[in-house]
């Protein structure tokens, strides 16, 4: 395992630490008695930072080969490279007043540093106050930078101290949604984009997050900037009843509000070279190219994240094991009436076994997640979490209930007609155009179960209308289908629908 690897370092060049510094020092007029870089690395930030002429600095270091770096070329009596882990080292005698504290926390998430055994991973602690399965599965795994700039908040919440650290961009917004939950004052969060590609060889949309904490509150949004044109607004962000919401153009809609059906996240088994199937020359086949003779009552059509590329589908080469109805069903049934299948899993229990996720643990053997008496609904309507541009697809089967996995979402229908309604009223034109504003492209998964929750459909029913549903199948290259009686008889599931 490489060092980059293990600790997400990324070293930043000496020629953008200067850019930043004097960005700072020029446009910001921050002027600090003490500077502090957390996890310094070689020390680029320190070096560029002595432009403020500080009284004192401090660089904080895990590697002990970058400490000796650092102190061969500071002057100890006014750098001091502190060997230490940051997530356990004490700020409270760093604490006061005009205090910045500048660098490039490691970009990594305790999940990848878990799946390279590493030993630079912080306590798991429930951050966000997460609650049931979500604190276990993956909506707990948390971003190693985004622990540590949380931590410094924590650290100096109380004083005058700017913050100005390099970070992911949803790093930055996961950050200004815990600073506005909390009631933690600052005068200005900002946000400055740059070209990380450019930067660091990498593709991922990331700025320098600058915060200038302060005893009481000022400000209340956060501002978005590039960094080459930090004087020309590119967007804002507020915090509206827990969500995020950036400003609404003009010309969008607004359908803003709480879903009345339940989005569900598809199944989760971390074995696909087991549990996923391919279905070729009328032979099913798993990852490890392998001929598969078991029962078929567990197997189920499937539609992977990557195969959301049409807007009706309902056919299927792959495929996928369930063996359980409901999260921690007891499995042992499947060796009483589906031996194949419980010989063909347990021949394969060492694949189950190097399943890292906790989810796993004191959980019956081939266990799942995800799954539940929503994910056996005849009809669904789903969407990849990663495409940039959503598409919502009908996914019917004329034999077994459609499987989709963890990285999509789903609604659930008991009538094709009502499916069939609801992905046209998704895939509008005007819906299309709200959804894109509330999401935020440079997240791996755009549209998340959150996102989707937000898709009011009483207001969706009542300002789309029948005309725009024929241009939709239009558009979906669809035979026509829809009617107005099937507009009216899914206003009336609508409009008397409760969540379960």
């Amino acid at each position: 395992m490489s060092h980059k690897e293990e600790y997400g370092d990324y070293q930043t060049p000496e020629q953008f630490t200067k850019v930043v510094c004097e960005f700072l020092f020029y446009k910001k007029k921050v002027r600090p008695s003490c500077v502090i870089e957390p996890t310094c690395g070689r020390g680029n930030f320190l070096k560029s930072s002595l432009i403020f002429n500080a009284s004192q600095y401090y660089g904080i270091e895990i590697n002990e080969k970058y400490c000796d770096i650092c102190r061969r070329y500071f002057d100890s009596r006014y750098v001091k490279i502190i060997n230490s882990d940051i997530f356990n080292f004490d700020f409270t005698h760093l604490v006061g007043e005009n205090i910045l504290i500048v660098g490039n926390p490691p970009w990594v998430t305790n999940t990848e540093l878990s799946k390279l055994n590493s030993a630079n991973v912080p306590n798991k602690i429930n951050l966000k106050k997460l609650k049931g399965i979500d604190a276990i599965t993956g909506a707990s795994n948390f971003d190693i930078c985004e622990t540590i700039i949380l931590r410094l908040i924590q650290s100096f919440k109380f004083s005058n101290t700017h913050i100005a650290l390099l970070c992911k961009n949803s790093v930055a917004r996961n950050i200004f949604c815990e600073v506005k939950k909390g009631k933690i004052g600052f005068t200005d969060f900002e946000m400055f984009e740059f070209d990380s590609k450019k930067i660091f060889g990498i593709n991922a949309s990331c700025c320098l997050l600058y915060i200038k904490l302060s005893p009481k509150s000022i400000s209340s949004s956060c501002e978005v900037y590039n960094l080459d044109s930090p004087n020309k607004l590119k967007s804002s962000l507020d915090l509206i009843d827990g969500r995020i919401i950036p400003t609404l153009t003009n010309n969008i809609d607004n359908f803003d509000g709480s879903c009345c059906f339940e989005w569900r996240q598809g199944i989760k088994h971390d074995c696909s070279k087991i549990m996923e199937l391919n279905f070729q020359d009328h032979k099913l086949i798993n990852g490890k190219g392998e001929i598969v003779l078991i029962e078929k009552d567990l197997v189920y059509p499937l539609v992977k994240s990557s195969m959301f590329k049409s807007p009706i589908i309902n056919s299927f080469s792959k495929y996928v094991i369930v063996t359980q109805k409901k999260i921690k069903e007891d499995t042992s049934y499947i060796e009483k009436i589906y031996p194949l299948t419980w010989k063909y899993l347990d021949d394969n229990n060492s694949f189950f076994n190097k399943r890292k996720s906790s989810i796993y643990k004191r959980s019956p053997k081939f266990s799942m997640f995800g799954v539940g008496g929503y994910s056996y609904s005849r009809y669904k309507v789903g969407i990849s979490g990663f495409y940039k541009t959503p598409l919502f697809s009908l996914l019917v089967s004329n034999t077994k209930p459609v499987m989709i996995d963890d990285t999509s979402y789903f609604l659930s229908f008991s009538t094709y007609n009502d499916a069939y309604t609801s992905m046209l009223f998704l895939n509008s034109r005007r819906v299309q155009g709200f959804l894109k504003s509330i999401s935020f492209q440079d997240n791996k998964r755009p549209y998340s179960k959150k996102v989707l929750a937000r898709l009011d459909f009483k207001k969706i029913v009542e300002k789309i209308s029948f005309s725009e549903l024929q241009e939709t199948e239009k558009y979906l290259n669809l035979d026509p289908f829809i009617t107005k009686e099937l507009v009216q008889e899914f206003k009336k599931l609508v409009f008397s629908c409760t969540r379960d």
